[in-house]
């Protein structure tokens, strides 16, 4: 059974600190180490409101600690809350690298995609402001793009070209990951907005994850104070990793794709394509977060895990 490990670096990691410093949800956190549990199992096994436990449950979600979905129950549908690491490290970022030597890992800024094609609704904008027109698609191509903080679209996709270091290296890969921050896309924001955003690597699919919402309830810890509250304000920390054994989000398995049907060896870049695709069964927009937007000031990173 893996073992799922969180590092958080105290300069980066506010959402997840805050989330680490209820008592309450750290008995949330601990009870759901021993299974997936609905809302009223956990106010009932704590002992607290529901309601309490509700405001709670969305706190650790949005900090990416624990992943919800709704199950059907014999009356209407139940929140089923999940636990997604075993544990949580801080630790500074200039001492990371020392952890696992065996990770070569790249940042990606948001505007600096190698391909798109896009449908409006749809925009860019840095953390000064607009890039282009609003829901002009001919915008992805503004040269201002370079500094984008936030994306967003309805249909369609953006590419990126990352370098396979490894390659460069000589190093057979063990693995792949993919860390972003993404909501589904609405005009305006909806807390139940359901779009299936799908991550492909090389061409081949990874996995297909359905963001919740379009999240716009606070404004983002890193969202400029002159973007409007009713615009979309943050999304979800998600992490995409291909392994030997198939791919996962947030550590639960969601394709039999592995690191040998991505070809790696083969290829001296690395394409990253986040979708929303024409037949998805819930084609709901997608917001892609960077530095200067959302919950973490981070741009799109991938991670190589180098064999041995």
């Amino acid at each position: 059974m893996s073992h799922e490990v969180l590092l958080v670096d105290p300069e980066e990691g506010g959402a997840v600190l805050r989330a680490l410093a209820s008592p309450v949800r750290v008995r949330v956190l601990k009870l759901l180490r021993r299974g997936p549990l609905n809302v009223n199992d956990i106010a009932a096994a704590l002992d607290l409101p529901q309601s309490s436990v509700s405001t709670n449950v969305q706190v650790l979600e949005e900090a990416g600690l624990i992943r919800t979905e709704s199950q059907r129950a014999r009356k209407g549908s139940q929140k089923l809350c999940r636990s997604l690491f075993d544990e949580v490290l801080v630790t500074f970022k200039d001492a990371a690298p020392a952890l696992d030597d065996r990770v070569i890992e790249t940042a990606m800024p948001l505007g600096l995609y190698t391909r798109c094609e896009v449908s409006a609704p749809c925009g860019l904008c840095t953390r000064d402001g607009i890039v282009g027109l609003l829901d002009v698609p001919d915008s992805f191509l503004d040269p201002g793009r370079m500094g984008a903080g936030l994306i967003w679209f309805t249909r369609g996709y953006v590419e990126y070209q990352f370098p396979n270091n490894a390659k460069l290296r000589g190093d057979e890969v063990a693995g792949l990951e993919i860390s972003m921050e993404l909501s589904s896309e609405v005009p305006g924001t909806a807390a139940d907005w359901p779009s299936d955003i799908t991550v492909s690597v090389n061409g081949v699919d990874v996995a297909t994850w359905t963001s919740p919402a379009d999240f716009g309830d606070r404004r983002g810890v890193h969202t400029p104070e002159w973007w409007k509250l009713k615009g979309s304000q943050y999304g979800l920390l998600k992490t995409f990793r291909v392994t030997p054994d198939g791919s996962f989000v947030d550590g639960m398995r969601a394709s039999a794709t592995t690191v040998a049907d991505l070809r790696l060896a083969d290829h001296r870049s690395i394409r990253l394509t986040i979708a929303v695709r024409e037949d998805a069964r819930h084609p709901g927009g997608v917001n892609i977060f960077g530095r200067g937007f959302g919950n973490y000031d981070q741009d799109i990173v991938l991670r190589l895990l180098r064999a041995g």
